[in-house]
């Protein structure tokens, strides 16, 4: 059942004319099995599985492939990094490289951190502009592609915290008007955390000649970095060494950016395709009482790792040099949406540690099964090609289709589509208006939320007209542990963000898309807290959040609009 919300958004961004849902998910599913045929299966059986998987909105796969399915030379993938070396040539090659991928659909993130520093020597005795200057000029070009795209193309920045520019980078998006089609994180390394905990000077190098180009208090590049985001929520954390660690290839090379939204570090031209579970589709009654089905997630994470392997074959890529890399790799980014809906049906408030420990337990289980699937498909069809120089040849595995099986993207808009709440995050509000792409704006009302208090008898007019004008129950008489369960994310203390995010990460491949919302009288101190939190718990990265910190807000709290969906 395709909830009105939902409708709306698929007239608007992913239906072709006169197509209804159901036929956009044949559209797709038939696409993504043409695959199957080069390996002697049945590719009218696996449509049909591909179609029941989709239809049922167990699971849904990243946007493009959901636009672009069907189409010739379709472009299938969400994610994609590409390098930026120092020379005019390469700097606009890659933006040139760019706007193709944007114009497929696709989002790209970079390092700027081999660029020369502003004002360093160039070959013609002038003065380098530095990062930043070439960082507007991807911006512009990103507005002007994205004005004729159904997706708008987002970027990633990020540039290493040992950078002589990094203080203009930390302080670039202080006007809200700046680079607005980029996110920003800071490249954190080992060495710059120890400096700031020693309460030392901290190295800036000048990438042309690996000197020294100035040395700064390490605490007050990392003062900068809490202040910024404490303002308005950028940049975020990218960390290195953490990520690197992870590395599945690293005979191919270190990580230096991940995607727009920081879930999917890529080496460069490396592109990967991405697919989400609804949780709230894994749920039985066993004995009067509703816990997880896994026997039903299993099946799910076998046909979805199928699915997702089958995108890379049929994908159209925009540029050669990314479908050798992204081919080189095979990397899928298998995730979960719905989390935050799920505990509301299993009666566990988010922010406890019955949550964390369950929201372990599932990306275990998913990246477990997945990687069983992933090495039944190698030997049958192949390895990925850099297997040998992959941690998997020296850790006793025969073979694997894929060198990452899972992520965990934010889901924005697929979770939309499914009716459940996005990703791992908190449910932001009970009723809530979002604003879409095309400036519209959309309310709803959460109905798993309804359902919960409908349950326990505690759901009546009076209640129902709280949720719907404010989004929240916490000023109202019900129950204390009905409140726990149903707490949105400002009301979720900090350290129960980052637990469920360290929780997710410790089992998942890549990266996890998490922000850890702060409520508005939030402090610098708690903003430095997360940072700390996260780092020492071995995330890849991490974002914050301050309610009402910017103008302009994609979310609110409470049901604004005519257009409204219960």
């Amino acid at each position: 059942m395709i909830s009105p919300e939902a409708l709306t958004l698929l007239k608007a961004r992913y239906l072709r004319e006169h197509e209804t849902p159901e036929e956009m998910f044949w559209r797709v599913a038939n696409h993504v099995a043409q695959a199957e045929e080069a390996y002697g299966q049945d590719r009218n059986h696996t449509s049909q599985q591909f179609y029941e998987l989709l239809a049922s909105m167990v699971f849904l796969p990243n946007s493009p492939t959901l636009m672009n399915a069907g189409k010739v030379e379709a472009q299938l993938a969400a994610c994609f990094v590409l390098p930026i070396l120092d020379s005019l040539a390469d700097i606009f090659e890659t933006l040139k490289n760019t706007m193709l991928i944007h114009h497929s659909g696709g989002g790209t993130g970079f390092s700027f951190s081999r660029l020369r520093p502003q004002s360093d020597l160039v070959s013609s005795n002038g003065a380098a502009s530095g990062p930043l200057s070439f960082m507007r000029i991807y911006d512009a070009a990103s507005e002007v592609v994205k004005q004729g795209a159904v997706r708008s193309g987002a970027n990633m920045a990020v540039l290493r915290v040992d950078h002589p520019d990094i203080l203009e980078f930390i302080t670039a998006k202080r006007d809200h008007n700046a680079l607005n089609n980029f996110n920003l994180s800071v490249g954190i390394t080992d060495e710059f955390m120890a400096a700031v905990q020693e309460g030392r000077l901290f190295n800036l190098v000048n990438p042309r000649t690996n000197k020294i180009a100035v040395r700064v208090e390490a605490q007050t590049i990392f003062d900068l970095i809490v202040r910024m985001a404490w303002e308005n929520g950028e940049p975020g954390m990218f960390f290195l060494d953490n990520v690197n660690q992870a590395n599945p290839t690293p005979g191919l090379g270190q990580f230096e950016a991940p995607n727009p939204c920081s879930e999917q570090p890529l080496l460069p031209y490396e592109s990967c395709t991405l697919g989400s579970i609804n949780l709230t589709k894994m749920i039985n009654i066993h004995s009067g009482k509703k816990q997880i089905d896994y026997s039903r997630l299993k099946e799910t994470v076998r046909l979805a790792v199928q699915f997702l392997d089958d995108v890379i074959e049929v994908n159209c890529y925009p540029l050669d040099i990314v479908k050798q890399a992204s081919r080189r790799t095979r990397k899928i980014g298998l995730g979960i949406m719905g989390l935050a809906d799920l505990f509301i049906m299993l009666d566990i408030p988010y922010a406890s540690p019955e949550a964390v420990r369950l929201t372990a337990q599932i990306m275990n289980f998913i990246t477990n099964e997945g990687r069983k699937v992933s090495c039944e498909l190698a030997l049958k069809r192949s390895s990925f090609p850099a297997f040998n120089q992959s941690i998997f040849a020296v850790n006793g595995y025969s073979a694997m289709r894929n060198a990452t099986i899972t992520t965990i993207a934010p889901t924005g808009s697929i979770s939309m589509i499914a009716d459940c709440s996005s990703g791992i995050e908190p449910l932001f509000a009970l009723a809530m208006t979002r604003r879409v792409m095309d400036g519209r704006l959309l309310s709803s009302i959460n109905g798993k939320v309804l359902r919960y208090l409908d349950e326990r008898k505690l759901l009546n007019t009076a209640i129902e007209d709280i949720i719907k004008n404010e989004g929240s129950i916490q000023a109202t008489s019900l129950p204390d542990h009905c409140k726990s369960v149903l707490a949105v994310a400002h009301e979720i203390k900090p350290y129960w963000h980052v637990a469920q995010l360290a929780a997710a990460q410790k089992y998942t491949d890549n990266g996890v898309s998490k922000t850890v919302n702060l409520p508005s009288d939030a402090t610098t101190q708690d903003v430095a807290d997360v940072f700390w939190h996260a780092y020492s718990d071995k995330c890849k990265g991490v974002t914050v959040y301050r309610h009402l910190s910017r103008d302009y807000q994609v979310l609110t709290q409470g049901m604004t609009c005519a257009e409204c969906s219960v």
